[in-house]
């Protein structure tokens, strides 16, 4: 870890922070309370841009933030102001959550000292670090995406107080509500410190996704009121039940956005280091957000890693996803696969096993880079997202692509000779519609957002089954349960791994908001008291299924061939009637149905059966001498020899003639 920040000694403190360009640098240091300034002392330069100081006497939980004086000329990427306190960019911990306030964005000179506005960090000693276990999660495992607030906020057995935060995830009952889903790692969407953005407070609403930060490593205290030990010990005891943690982190932007901005930590203390300008001197903006953080700078990159490294080494975290990664990977704004960063992450001794995420893409130029990241990232594929809502939305020509989907998307993932799939294949996310949405609302609605409808997608892929969003059309109903039914069947079928948002295993709704990112309320909260029992069974039979047959969750590529001498392939693509797959059902634009039918699943063989017609039909399968085909999962009534119904999938599974039935799942 970097020498940045607060170092606690016995006799006192070392205060430092960087940066190249101011020509002083301050600490403030204030009351245990951290509401008044009792001291502010001038940092002494070290070299390569380092200033700092020892303050004998101070001790851990001391409050304090840093100042900076230089130019102040914004159209050049300058805004020193000694006004304004800055957080630490190493920070471990803040007293209190960030608050927009328009005279954090003050110009120098126009506005008061920001002291009483902002966070102050506290100056901690990190835990003693954690021995570096392998990681539970493996590719081809179930992650589920959480959004920790909004997970537990109305679950009626988790205690009040505890609702809405890290610890809520380890009580017994989540702990049990995630073995029964399979769930190979938890994903948790940001938890590190993050602001609202500057239009939401007027609105009365707050960011709900923490996709907003200021600082990197201190935990926000409304997810963490118990700061780093709280996620420690919830990693902990996920982990005793055999799931791991994977931190959602934004290393890509940060809160303090465009020029119109607040000046949090990293404008005021090195703007020009800290992020991508343009050539006009202007901020870069391949986010969205108003700002790029410079991930090619010596500096940032070495911010970063200390950043991964300490939730590893304090916190014990199995890995992480990376949101706008490609960000990550832009050298002088041209995204290198082999950018610095990208290569030190994978060749850190710590970080260099952990599971690795990138959301493939940012808005910037080429910023659509699926199946572009080096071995071991995985990569979140729209391309499955589309293709699958597509299929079963009805659209023309998509049994083919299914398929490819279904495989592992070696269309993408299979360059360069690579042979195993580094595709998360997930329908629903946080950013979108829900699972439930898709079957119920053809259009967005996002009134509640405050920008009339504007924001979010407009094409979702979605359909309503005939009714646009609530229904007491028990019709209606019927259809988008199996719709839904369908979507979950086909993700836990698809060969890699998968995603599931939490609460969509249940039929969580936003209502048909496909941008909820302002909406911390019941929009967002999941409803565990009305949740769908029926959909809900379903998810953990399919989870079943999936860990008795490992060939769903292989990584490798399908190739229709033979794996061991058994002559059987690892799949075969067949027609309803049992038929191999010939060019001419390929390229049937009205085709609807096949069967994936996987080789040796310890025993026998797996059929998948879709029917993505609104037609039922009998779907027949190959018979082979000494096995008989049963139900995979013990709820489906339908033989290889009775009619499928339309719009849904079937699992069946060869096994020798006269052996027992499985209790429940294979």
């Amino acid at each position: 870890m970097s020498q940045l920040g607060a170092t606690i000694t016995n006799e006192g403190i070392r205060f430092a922070a960087r940066s190249s360009s101011a020509s002083k640098l301050w600490v403030s240091i204030f009351d245990k309370q951290g509401n008044r300034e009792l001291d502010r002392q001038e940092l002494q330069p070290e070299g390569e841009g380092v200033h700092a100081l020892f303050v004998a006497g101070l001790a851990a939980g001391t409050r304090y933030g840093f100042r900076a004086d230089g130019d102040y000329a914004p159209e050049r990427g300058f805004w020193f102001d000694p006004d304004k306190l800055l957080v630490d960019p190493y920070a471990l911990e803040v007293d209190r959550p960030y608050a927009y306030d328009g005279r954090l964005a003050a110009r120098r000179g126009e506005g008061a000292d920001t002291a009483p506005l902002m966070p102050k960090a506290i100056a901690g000693a990190s835990p003693k670090p954690l021995p570096v276990l392998p990681p539970l999660f493996r590719p081809g495992g179930l992650i589920y995406e959480v959004p920790v607030r909004a997970f537990t906020m109305l679950h009626p057995d988790i205690p009040e107080k505890q609702r809405g935060t890290i610890a809520a995830l380890a009580h017994p009952v989540i702990v049990e509500h995630l073995k029964r889903l399979g769930v190979g790692a938890v994903e948790l969407m940001p938890v590190t410190a993050s602001i609202d953005e500057r239009h939401l407070p007027p609105l009365g609403l707050r960011n709900a996704w923490g996709y907003n930060p200021v600082t990197f490593m201190a935990l926000d205290p409304r997810l963490a009121p118990g700061g780093l030990a709280e996620l420690r010990q919830t990693v902990a005891m996920l982990r005793e039940a055999g799931i791991g943690t994977i931190l959602d982190l934004v290393f890509n932007h940060t809160g303090e956005s465009d020029r119109l901005g607040p000046t949090l930590s990293l404008r005021g203390l090195d703007n020009r280091a800290y992020y991508r300008h343009a050539a006009d001197g202007g901020l870069a903006n391949d986010t969205g957000t108003g700002n790029t953080v410079a991930c090619d700078h010596p500096v940032v990159q070495e911010m970063v890693l200390d950043t991964l490294r300490h939730f590893v080494g304090h916190a014990g975290v199995d890995g992480f996803r990376f949101d706008l990664a490609p960000v990550l990977g832009r050298v002088e704004g041209v995204f290198d696969p082999d950018a610095p960063l990208l290569k030190a992450i994978r060749n850190d001794p710590v970080l260099g096993d952990r599971a690795l995420i990138a959301e493939p893409w940012d808005i910037g130029r080429d910023g659509y880079q699926l199946g572009n990241f080096p071995p071991p990232f995985l990569e979140w594929n729209d391309k499955y997202r589309d293709d699958v809502r597509r299929f079963w939305r009805g659209d023309a020509g998509m049994v083919g692509t299914l398929a490819t989907r279904l495989a592992g998307s070696s269309d993408v993932f299979g360059r360069a000779g690579q042979r195993t799939g580094r595709s998360v294949n997930f329908i629903a996310a946080h950013d979108g519609m829900t699972l439930a949405d898709i079957v119920a609302y053809e259009h967005k609605h996002n009134d509640a957002n405050g920008e009339q409808n504007r924001d979010g997608h407009s094409e979702n892929l979605s359909w309503n089954n005939g009714i646009e969003g609530t229904t007491s059309d028990a019709a209606v109903a019927k259809a988008r349960f199996d719709d839904h039914c369908a979507l979950l069947a086909t993700l836990f079928a698809s060969r890699g791994t998968i995603m599931l948002t939490a609460g969509d295993e249940f039929g969580r709704t936003q209502k048909g908001n496909n941008n909820a990112y302002a909406q911390d309320n019941g929009i967002t909260w999941l409803d565990w008291a009305g949740r769908d029992r029926a959909l809900e069974g379903y998810a953990v039979l399919l989870a079943t299924l999936r860990r008795a047959v490992p060939a769903l969750s292989d990584t490798h590529f399908l190739t229709g061939k033979a794996a061991d001498a058994s002559d059987i392939p690892d799949v075969a693509w067949l027609t309803e009637t049992g038929a191999p797959f010939g060019e001419a059902d390929w390229n049937d634009p009205s085709r609807h149905r096949l069967v994936m039918l996987l080789g040796d699943t310890g025993g026998g063989r797996l059929a998948v059966m879709v029917n993505g017609d609104r037609r039922q039909c009998v779907f027949t399968l190959p018979a082979r001498e000494g096995f008989e085909w049963r139900q995979a999962i013990e709820t489906q009534a339908i033989g290889s020899a009775r009619p499928l119904p339309g719009r849904s999938v079937n699992f069946m599974i060869e096994r020798r003639a006269g052996t027992a039935r499985a209790g429940k799942g294979a």
